[in-house]
């Protein structure tokens, strides 16, 4: 019994850890998959780089997506999305004009 008693912080920490930090970066693995899975034409998006664009064509074969920005067209990988800045993108109430 004095045994558990000396290993008793060490799971704590664990156990505190895992439902902080690791299990939080599993679900928001899983949404960003998800998030990728559903784009699909037309839509706005935003990439990490912080780069706005339409997406044009989708590429299963290369997991890859053709963005069209002012500059023109662009080839990405689908991971390059940002999902929380085209999501507020997507959200945000239109201009007025």
């Amino acid at each position: 019994m004095e045994n558990l008693g000396q290993f008793l912080p060490l799971i704590l920490i664990f156990a505190v850890a895992y439902f902080f930090m690791i299990r939080p970066q599993i679900k928001r693995q899983k949404d960003e998959k998800k998030f990728t899975s559903e784009l699909k034409k037309g839509d706005k998006i935003i990439t990490k780089s912080g780069l706005h664009g339409k997406i044009v064509e989708l590429n299963d074969k290369d997991f890859s997506c053709v963005i069209e920005t002012m500059a023109g067209r662009l080839k990405f990988d689908r991971s390059a999305i940002s999902m929380e800045m085209s999501k507020k993108l997507n959200t945000a109430p239109a201009e007025k004009s």
